[in-house]
């Protein structure tokens, strides 16, 4: 070996050596501890500082282009305006996006309409956004009096009412029976398996138009347990037995499933059935328009659980409101699928899946949204009026972990090593969820 090549491979060894070795903080010896951490040496790019604000909202009159700074470029060929001005960051999203996600968006505009007479009915499951695997929903609308017939389902079944009023009725395994009134923001919910009716009241004039949700994703509301679809499948002998009457007693059923249909409301004075075995223990109903939401910086938020209601073990929810400029805070739910209906307002949603995948949706009124569990989000109010929606998960209590918390309550030093953040910076993390943040 040459003099000249050891020389070469010395100073090599001897450079790597000393950029290797952390920069000392000043004149302090080794071993002084300093206010701030050691800067690593840097092995990723830094994020980039690009504008990544939403672009427009539905409401514009441009003709929208998928352009975002120098990335894109105009459509020459046909394009649907109205769906690309509901979905600007579907057409252009932020550069913050990346990989693979699943579509988490289903307007329930999209979903086929059930017309029946005296209301209607359309549904969002599986079929329709599939990675929405534990949860479905129904948008149910009844005319005064009218009648979701007697039936039961092998899932759970958690109610919001959107608009007007209903009662619903349930007898549970032990013969006890409960009847309840609902009004607009009140909840009601049955376990699996229960039989129970719904039926919209002349309270308001305009009947009743509510939001189901279920613990299953495949499930449908065409394939629920009928009272007149098993009658009539049953022969009228074994009804006559069944029930010790004539057959006779049975000649005016229906030979087909009413699902929806007109009736008379039901009067404010109605003698309601006494059951020997009791009322259902805890109610099947919950007073939801009456509970005082909690004030958040920028807006509110009601939750709903076992705890408070206790017969709902399956489901539960968090009704939140964001003022404009304000954000649902950067969080996730460690074991809790989400499914969310907005109400009212423009939201934005970025779901992080990990692996660097991640994607952005636009939300407004009838919109519905699933955020699978662990996965990071926030909800941000990019419109000019309050943001209303409705959190949803299949368990009996709601659960999330904030970001803001976990790095306030996290060793400092550690936070900077990974941020490169300062001492300033990070006493503005919340040691309590903030839950919603207001506008800067």
């Amino acid at each position: 070996m040459t003099p000249t090549f050891l020389s070469c491979v010395s100073f090599l060894l001897f450079s790597t050596t000393v950029l290797s070795a952390p920069a000392l903080s000043g004149s302090a010896s080794i071993g002084t501890s300093t206010a701030d951490a050691a800067a690593p040496v840097e092995t990723v790019p830094l994020a980039s500082d690009d504008p990544n604000d939403i672009l427009f909202l539905p409401d514009t009159n441009i003709i929208p282009v998928p352009i975002r700074g120098t990335l894109g470029a105009t459509i020459l060929g046909p394009q649907n305006v109205p769906i690309d001005r509901e979905n600007a960051d579907f057409l252009a999203p932020p550069t913050t996006d990346a990989g693979d996600v699943k579509n988490a968006k289903w307007p329930f505009g999209l979903s086929h309409n059930r017309l029946q007479t005296g209301g209607w009915a359309r549904q969002q499951n599986q079929d329709v956004m599939p990675i929405a695997t534990s949860m479905a929903g129904v948008n149910m609308r009844l005319e005064v009096g009218a009648i979701r017939e007697l039936h039961w389902h092998k899932t759970a079944e958690w109610a919001y009412m959107l608009s007007g009023s209903a009662q619903v009725t349930a007898v549970n395994e032990d013969g006890q029976n409960f009847i309840g009134n609902v009004r607009e923001g009140d909840l009601w919910y049955f376990p699996p398996g229960i039989p129970h009716s719904i039926q919209a009241t002349n309270d308001t004039g305009n009947g009743a138009e509510f939001l189901l949700v279920f613990d299953d994703g495949a499930f449908s509301e065409d394939s629920t347990f009928l009272l007149t679809d098993w009658l009539a499948h049953v022969p009228k002998e074994v009804l006559a037995k069944n029930f010790q009457t004539s057959i006779s007693a049975f000649d005016h059923i229906p030979a087909q499933q009413l699902y929806i249909f007109p009736s008379t409301p039901p009067p404010d004075n109605q003698a309601d059935p006494t059951s020997p075995q009791g009322t259902i223990p805890n109610p099947f109903t919950f007073p939801l328009s009456q509970m005082k939401a909690t004030p958040l910086s920028g807006g509110t938020v009601k939750i709903v659980d076992s705890t408070t209601f206790k017969a709902a073990t399956a489901i539960s929810a968090a009704e939140v409101t964001v003022e404009p400029g304000a954000i649902r805070e950067l969080h996730w739910h460690p074991t809790q699928d989400e499914w969310t209906f907005y109400i009212s307002g423009q939201g934005r949603v970025t779901l992080f899946a990990a692996s660097g995948n991640a994607r952005t949706f636009d939300y407004e009124a009838g919109d519905v949204g699933f955020v699978p569990a662990s996965f990071g989000h926030f909800v941000e109010n990019v419109g000019n009026t309050s943001l209303h929606f409705l959190e949803i998960f299949n368990s009996g209590r709601v659960q999330d972990l904030s970001l803001s918390q976990w790095l306030a309550l996290t060793p400092p030093e550690l936070v900077k090593a990974h941020l490169q953040i300062s001492d300033e910076t990070i006493s503005k993390f919340n040691k309590t969820k903030p839950i919603v943040v207001g506008p800067q």
